[in-house]
């Protein structure tokens, strides 16, 4: 065992002393030692349980004859983070926490990990660190947050979003506002839609990673605690049978995560984390082949935001197996793949029936033939941008209107709620990508503005930065090459005509060739909003949207 290393010969007696130390006793020593990877915080409304959900991963491990011992992770939640600088430090957080955890995970010579996260970064950041450390290693997440209910509908925070848009542009009071405010997030959990937290939560089912349920069932089930020590044990079987997360996350079961995750309608955010999770496991992932497993695989969820069904939803309609299920009806997934249950995805599957056509669609009555997310590039995205395709509506799949730009979230949002964007128009916001922001910034407050303020269906959005999961309409995000390196986003000009054809896959403004020739001659790169700290050095070091924004070493 690597544990050997830190507990086994006399040349290892100080470092048993440390244990003593730490209250261990010999018989603990002498067992597997396993790292309960924690990220349970105060401030992050779906990570205040998890205290709960590692004890009972504790429990398990301990039950399989193994000896847990918890170490942290942090976490941003990105709600409280969003339209401020605090968003700067959301997606960064990812290659903190990935970075860390290898670091505990080698240091003390772990022989298997159980990682507990939840949210937005933390879920992608330990999937990176799984695959780095590649020990035996389970996932199993705090769960989702049950729907609020106001006025007799299910709501979540995008409601929450959207209404202080309906309150600026008059069709909603301050007490309709406040009763939003207080029941929409009525719940621990990540927030209920098909928001980041929740796609990721539901890839890792896909990925092998985690065990069924873990993207699905609700924070406040009893469910969720046997879940977690199931999966304290099942970490201890795959030790036996040394499966490890390489063996387990190869190129077929991240062929199975972008099929499933057109299925299920997931954030676009997933465009960026798989890219990142793959790399750390030795495998290539370029976004462009999204387009091709989308023109193949049925939209069949539309969770929040793209429509009134929400995770506890998909949970009683079978969860994540389902919908796969589903897919593998029309041979769409990879059977074989190994998991961490020992068995494979066609094993884990095969009894998994759909049990809500309505939340559900059937195979042969999907919401539409083609998948939730589109790839769209063009003059204006050459190397790529995206878009949630599944939460635009129709009259806004193929849209032309004028260029206005903002080179902030700031400024954009200003003119938003002060009525300055009108039907037709095309927000562009720049100089917000990984390098640019730096951080990538989430624009789920511009986007719900327009949502809020009834413009959803006439108004797009377009940005170097993200989106949140929350968001919806024609929200395209990711623009690559990004506005801070010279891409073609940094030359549009106010009133210049934007083109957007989502069932195409194109993004382009309409100026000619020569002319944006001659803008770029006369572009210069702008100083660094940050030159100081985690933000400056991540500015240094990260690539582009389209590569999965991961940190590169500069040769």
């Amino acid at each position: 065992m690597r544990s050997d290393a830190v507990t086994k010969g006399m040349q290892q007696a100080p470092h048993r002393s440390l244990f003593h130390a730490l209250g261990l006793t010999e018989e603990e020593m002498n067992r597997p030692l396993v790292g309960i990877v924690s990220s349970y915080n105060e401030i992050v409304p779906g990570h205040m349980n998890l205290d709960k959900v590692v004890e009972a991963v504790k429990m398990g491990v301990a039950m399989a004859g193994g000896t847990p011992i918890v170490f942290p992770a942090i976490a941003v939640c990105d709600g409280i983070a969003m339209g401020h600088i605090g968003m700067k430090y959301s997606l960064v957080t990812r290659d903190l926490i990935a970075d860390s955890t290898e670091a505990m995970a080698m240091a003390h010579q772990f022989d298997a990990l159980v990682m507990v996260p939840n949210c937005d970064k933390n879920v992608p950041g330990l999937l990176m660190a799984a695959a780095r450390v590649n020990i035996p290693t389970v996932f199993v997440s705090g769960g989702p947050m049950l729907a609020g209910h106001v006025k007799g509908q299910k709501r979540s925070l995008s409601s929450m979003f959207e209404a202080v848009g309906a309150y600026t542009a008059g069709t909603m009071t301050e007490e309709d506002v406040r009763e939003f405010e207080q029941k929409v997030c009525p719940t621990c959990g990540s927030c209920s839609g098909m928001y980041t937290a929740n796609s990721m939560n539901c890839l890792t089912e896909v990925l092998g990673m985690g065990l069924q349920g873990n993207g699905t069932i609700p924070a406040v089930y009893s469910d969720r605690l046997r879940l977690a020590k199931h999966a304290g044990m099942q970490v201890m079987e795959m030790l036996k049978k040394n499966i490890r997360p390489r063996d387990i996350m190869t190129k077929e079961a991240f062929l199975n995560a972008l099929t499933v995750d057109m299925a299920l309608g997931c954030s676009t955010n997933s465009m960026l984390h798989l890219p990142a999770i793959a790399h750390e496991a030795g495998v290539e992932l370029n976004v462009d082949i999204a387009n091709e497993i989308s023109s193949r695989t049925p939209n069949l969820c539309h969770l929040a935001p793209a429509g009134p069904t929400y995770i506890e939803d998909l949970n009683e309609a079978g969860g994540v197996y389902a919908v796969m299920n589903e897919l593998s009806k029309k041979s769409l997934l990879n059977l074989d793949c190994m998991t961490v249950t020992g068995k494979t995805v066609g094993e884990n599957i095969k009894d998994c029936y759909n049990k809500n056509p309505e939340v559900i669609r059937p195979i042969d009555h999907p919401y539409s033939e083609t998948g939730g997310i589109a790839i769209l590039k063009g003059n204006l995205a050459p190397d790529s941008g995206v878009v949630k395709r599944s939460a635009v509506t129709e009259e806004m799949l193929v849209h032309e209107g004028p260029a206005r730009v903002f080179d902030c979230e700031e400024d954009a949002i200003a003119a938003i709620k002060g009525g300055k964007i009108v039907a037709g128009d095309v927000v562009v916001i720049r100089y917000e990508g990984p390098k640019g922001g730096p951080g990538m910034r989430e624009m789920l407050n511009p986007t719900s503005a327009i949502a809020g303020m009834g413009l959803g269906s006439s108004v797009a959005l377009i940005t170097d930065g993200r989106f949140s999961g929350a968001s919806r309409g024609a929200s395209i995000g990711h623009i690559s090459p990004e506005a801070a390196v010279g891409g073609p986003i940094a030359l549009v000009e106010e009133g210049d005509i934007i083109k957007i054809d989502i069932p195409n896959n194109r993004l382009d403004v309409d100026i000619s060739d020569e002319e944006m020739e001659e803008r770029r001659k006369k572009w210069r790169p702008r100083e660094p909003k940050v030159t100081t700290g985690y933000l400056a050095r991540y500015a240094s070091m990260v690539t582009s949207g389209n590569r999965g924004a991961i940190l590169e070493i500069r040769k």
